[in-house]
């Protein structure tokens, strides 16, 4: 296998979102909608400033219609004057009755079953962890069925953590186990793929170095 960089002809850069209200409030957000809040748009517009200094450029944005999502990407699509266009695959996770509930609200009032496999609907009438890898695999698809190039997502934490799971070959497990992928607010991944060799490499993960400061990890 060569070592050659050159041969990865796709780059795709994953990017959830800045902090919206949901996070703020320790939302557990799914569906619900939520508007970034004055923070979440100053961390667009940090990591905008950050690849328009760095010289990074894109063939397009493709976003998630999230308002939260739709918002980060607005701001960095008119940053760096880049098309944007958004899919309703890329949404978070749909988490039935637990859209809009606190995490506290939720530990209370709807307690994890002691066996819960990937099988099952979350909030009662939502995806399945399996559900959600699908969907995934969808999209990875989707992405890898455009002409070669240099792409940024912005997307969602729960769902990006599944489009990882696609690209890298891991399955879904019971009780929520095995790996899981740390996306902060306005964090990213990069990840390149070879089609040639259907090698997938992860180059960068949860990079936040244009905004440091503070834990938010809410999805």
């Amino acid at each position: 296998m060569s070592n050659n960089n050159e041969q990865f002809t796709y780059r795709i850069t994953l990017l959830r979102h800045g902090e919206s209200s949901g996070n703020a409030q320790n939302i557990f957000q799914g569906h619900a909608e939520y508007d970034l809040t004055e923070k979440g748009r100053a961390q667009s517009e940090a990591v905008a400033a950050r690849w328009l200094e760095e010289g990074k450029t894109f063939m397009r944005i493709i976003s998630s219609p999230q308002s939260r999502s739709r918002q980060t990407a607005e701001i960095i699509a008119e940053i760096l004057s880049l098309p944007l266009e958004f899919d309703s695959n890329w949404k978070e996770i749909n988490n039935g009755i637990l859209a809009g509930l606190t995490l506290d609200d939720i530990g209370k009032r709807y307690p994890v079953p002691e066996i819960m496999t990937p099988y099952e609907p979350i909030g009662e009438s939502g995806e399945s962890h399996w559900d959600l890898y699908l969907r995934a695999g969808r999209v990875v698809q989707e992405l890898v069925r455009r002409p070669a190039g240099n792409y940024l997502v912005v997307s969602h934490g729960g769902f990006l953590n599944r489009v990882l799971y696609a690209m890298l070959g891991i399955v879904p497990q019971a009780n929520f186990a095995g790996a899981r992928f740390r996306f902060r607010n306005i964090s990213f991944a990069v990840v390149c793929y070879d089609p040639k060799q259907y090698i997938w490499l992860l180059d960068r993960l949860n990079d936040r170095a244009h905004w440091p400061e503070d834990t938010t990890t809410s999805n």
